[in-house]
């Protein structure tokens, strides 16, 4: 499951940056500009921006406010949504989707429209993966006139499978782009619902060639939807290739697959953002568990391309290499996140790379030649004894540095709670179920998962200053206790306990039942923090300093901010004049922390929940912080619909 109910929380508690025009391509550099979803198309998510510093972050104040009008004209989808999006700077015009698939051109400096196109998705049912789109895709087209009809355009994908190609400067579909400025993905198969498959993230553009993922439910079968990366021509829509995860070929086999076994396995999708090295021509795949997730004994094998960071040739999708995070995966441990390319300084001098952050709380730093890890990645032994029929990976791989973010292990001495009553029930908790660390497999007695399907690193992925080398991520820590259903009680036990998540899991021997593990108050059994923001030095692996990220201000009865940190979606932004900006947490603010020390600096109130990455830009001579405030409808986060630009007075 990409996004995790946190809702049992709430008892809880420039000078850089250039105006384009449309005839011109967007900025690679990273730093130059916010032309990506990422920053640049590499998702460093840097600034160069120095107009907002340590010293005057704190006189911060609103600049500007734009509301989409969702909560007034469909508050009833705005409760299925997460507005997740992250405005891009591009053409001179900031442009972002929301949560349904509008997307709004506004005036950089005044937040005033400019123009608006709405994809017209229907909302009255439930996607598997929410109502989500977090961000669009900009491309100049380098054959094209200046000011003709869609010399730049506006790329999106949607929630009912569409590719959408409209004009940069006025909002118009391009007539010549799939049919009438639509592309309609076909996801192969019948769908059980219509939200079983979606597109949440960007595409992203390589050469003349948009490429695109797609989200897919993850417990509903075994045999969804292929969760192919599927790639088209950026002018006209036409098909120029494919990649399944699911490695198919019989070349591909021994050891991995077995061929009757990947034929009826649907989906190892991507469902995060990709990235994209243009001199190189690749492009890089963030890849999920394939399908279902916490039962693999029809699937016997490593799963090659599931789990995996794959370098896609751009021209022909044509594998260049890859590197699997997790064999085998039971856990729903998806590479949730944007692959960030990034430059190392070390020793032996600068070395192109690959940094993949993930939920189990390792990063993995890899070549972006080869795939070939920078620090050394251990094969690992795991747990074992799986459930009847399963097929589990004797070792699991693990970086020797940097450090696991999160911890991987805990004991009933470990659990947390505001009274002794609240730290028994949970030590009893801890005892009751299988618990042998990272990679137990899940069970028929019910398994505890630290680090939680949540992460970790979670989709808002990592930032990078390339002077200091050093890298910026957030995580969240919480317990699942995941228990498996025999086939034969499933039925009952989805009737016995119809607000819980369930999950059919078909074609398999078992459901799976998925919760987190809370005390009698509703209070997390783990020790706080909930969650962290962390620095870590790239060119040595070491962690540099740690900081709690969020309060439970808005989660409690009353606006207490006792800093516990939260649970967080969304990701940070790190400048080069010293800060790291990140929203995320539960508690509705926008915040900027000290990038060399961690220290908390300032923290601006938003509107609604912040659970989104923010993006920064200087406009006319004045440094803009850019936020989506439209909440989380899984989380305890506050609803809303507005985008919020901060910025030092005038």
């Amino acid at each position: 499951m990409r996004l995790i109910r946190l809702s049992a929380f709430a008892i809880l508690l420039g000078h850089a940056l250039v105006a384009l025009t449309a005839g011109e391509a967007a900025a690679e550099e990273p730093g130059q500009g916010w032309a990506h979803y990422g920053g640049d198309a590499g998702g460093s998510r840097f600034s160069a921006a120095t107009q907002i510093t340590p010293q005057n972050v704190t006189d911060l104040e609103p600049a500007w406010v734009f509301d989409s009008g969702d909560m007034e004209r469909r508050p009833e989808a705005v409760a299925k949504s997460a507005s997740e999006g992250t405005p891009i700077l591009a053409g001179g015009a900031l442009t972002y989707c929301t949560p349904f698939n509008e997307i709004i051109s506004l005036d950089p400096g005044t937040g005033d429209i400019r123009w608006r196109h709405d994809a017209e998705i229907e909302t009255d049912y439930n996607p598997a993966n929410q109502f989500v789109c977090r961000g669009v895709t900009y491309w100049a087209d380098p054959s094209a006139e200046d000011g003709t009809a869609c010399a730049a355009r506006i790329f999106m994908g949607t929630a009912d499978s569409r590719l959408i190609a409209v004009d940069a400067a006025t909002g118009t579909p391009c007539a010549g782009f799939g049919n009438a400025g639509t592309v309609t993905i076909d996801p192969g198969m019948a769908l059980l619902w219509r939200g079983e498959f979606q597109i949440t993230s960007p595409p992203v553009v390589i050469g003349d060639t948009v490429v695109v993922g797609s989200a897919i439910s993850d417990g509903a079968r075994a045999d969804a939807p292929k969760g192919s990366v599927r790639a088209f021509d950026a002018r006209s829509g036409a098909p120029r290739w494919e990649f399944d995860p699911v490695a198919r070929g019989a070349a591909e086999q021994p050891g991995s697959w077995r061929a009757e076994d990947a034929a009826r396995t649907g989906h190892a999708n991507v469902w995060a953002p990709m990235s994209v090295d243009e001199a190189r021509g690749l492009v890089f795949l963030p890849t999920s568990s394939p399908s279902p997730d916490f039962y693999g004994g029809a699937r016997p094998g490593d799963n090659r391309y599931a789990n995996s960071v794959v370098a896609l040739e751009g021209a022909t999708g044509a594998v260049r290499w890859h590197f699997q995070t997790v064999h085998h995966d039971v856990w729903d441990y998806d590479l949730p996140a944007q692959p960030s390319l990034v430059t190392l300084q070390q020793a032996d001098g600068s070395r192109d790379v690959v940094v993949q952050v993930a939920k189990t709380g390792f990063v993995f730093v890899l070549d972006r030649d080869t795939g070939v890890p920078v620090f050394p990645v251990d094969e690992v032994p795991v747990p074992q004894d799986g459930a009847p029929g399963e097929w589990l990976s004797p070792t699991q791989p693990m970086p020797q540095k940097p450090p696991a973010l999160v911890p991987h292990s805990i004991t009933p001495d470990d659990a947390w709670g505001l009274t002794f009553i609240d730290r028994g029930a949970c030590a009893d908790l801890f005892a009751k179920y299988r618990n042998d660390g990272l990679f137990t497999p899940p069970s028929e007695q019910g398994t505890l998962m630290f680090p939680f399907s949540g992460g970790g690193a979670n989709w808002g992925g990592m930032a990078f200053n390339p002077a200091s080398q050093l890298m910026y991520v957030n995580t969240s820590r919480a317990v699942h206790l995941v228990k498996l259903i025999p086939r034969e009680g499933f039925a009952a036990a989805k009737a016995a306990e119809p607000g819980k998540e369930i999950s059919p899991q078909a074609g398999t021997a078992y459901g799976m039942k998925r919760e987190l593990m809370l005390s009698p108050l509703s209070l997390p059994c783990n020790k706080p923090p909930f969650g962290v923001l962390h620095a870590i030095d790239l060119s040595t692996g070491e962690i540099a300093w740690e900081a709690t990220l969020g309060t439970v201000r808005d989660l409690a009865p009353v606006p207490i901010p006792w800093k516990l940190g939260t649970p967080n979606f969304g990701g940070p932004l790190v400048t080069a004049s010293g800060l790291v900006f990140i929203g995320a947490a539960m508690d509705d603010y926008l915040r900027a922390f000290d990038a060399a020390t961690g220290a908390e600096l300032w923290k601006g109130r938003l509107p609604g929940g912040g659970q989104a990455t923010p993006m920064t830009y200087e406009w006319q001579g004045r440094q803009y912080v850019v936020i989506s405030a439209g909440g989380h409808s899984r989380s305890t986060a506050t609803l809303n619909d507005r985008i919020v630009a901060f910025a030092l007075p005038e």
